[in-house]
């Protein structure tokens, strides 16, 4: 799938309280790097993050793809900034996909927070 496609998949699928104004940055076989942005006056809640990583881990596992388990670290406070995601897939194992994702605040240096989910299509 490429970013384009991607991105119109998000917009159409995603709630707007989720999208965040998501940009597509980067779209590879398994490998998606998305980023999230502010509105102004708004602040990054602990739910807002949670969202955040279920859109990535579902960007690398396919949009259609739902939650069964997730495991979430929280490294750092997220500051007042866009939110860059790494996520890729670890394994596919027929129906179940086995996911991470990583969330930067501002640029990709430090981690604020560590998903792994396994995910049933």
């Amino acid at each position: 799938m490429t970013e384009d496609e991607l991105q119109v998949l998000l917009d159409k699928t995603l709630p707007a309280a989720d999208r965040h104004d998501v940009f597509v940055e980067e779209c590879q076989d398994q490998d998606v790097r998305l980023r999230f942005s502010l509105k102004p006056g708004e602040i990054w809640s602990s739910a807002a993050l949670l969202s955040l990583a279920d859109t990535s881990l579902r960007a690398a596992a396919g949009l259609e793809a739902a939650l069964s388990h997730l495991n979430v670290t929280v490294l750092r406070a997220a500051h007042e900034a866009d939110v860059l995601a790494l996520s890729r897939v670890i394994r596919r194992d027929g129906g179940t996909v086995h996911a991470e994702a990583w969330l930067f605040s501002h640029a990709v240096v430090e981690p604020m927070l560590h998903a792994t989910a396994t995910l049933k299509k």
